[in-house]
């Protein structure tokens, strides 16, 4: 079955921080699956998180651009205006931000029935599609 990774996935894999090495690890293994699903959604975030002035161990868009078209190797989902929608009723109904809706949405028109997140609740079931915190 395919699993959507969520944008901390891909920045666990880039950690360099000694407290997250066991996070990291798990994020390579992940991201060694063939059924891995991305969104343009996710994509995006991960430019905008790892390239931040502010991260320590901040990557060069040089890097990033890399990065994301090694990533391309994985179904990546686009963000549709019918996607867009369902998410609009997924946040009303899950009480959930439109970002995390949007994830969730994306994961299920992807044919995924798994998200690995740390960012919503592990467990919780949003109408077929599970979240799994990996983490």
């Amino acid at each position: 079955m395919m699993h959507f990774l969520d944008t901390n996935v891909l920045l666990y894999a880039l950690s360099t921080e000694l407290g997250e090495a066991r996070k990291a690890e798990t994020a390579l293994d992940l991201l060694n699956q063939a059924a891995g699903v991305l969104s343009v959604q996710v994509l995006q975030e991960l430019y905008v998180q790892a390239t931040r002035e502010t991260k320590p161990d901040r990557i060069t868009h040089d890097q990033a651009v890399a990065l994301i078209t090694s990533w391309e190797r994985f179904t990546i989902q686009e963000i549709t205006l019918e996607i867009m929608h369902a998410a609009l009723r997924t946040k009303k109904r899950f009480l959930i931000s439109y970002w995390d809706a949007a994830i969730v949405e994306a994961a299920r028109a992807a044919g995924c029935g798994r998200i690995y997140s740390e960012d919503l609740n592990d467990g919780q079931d949003f109408g077929g599609i599970r979240i799994e915190n990996p983490f």
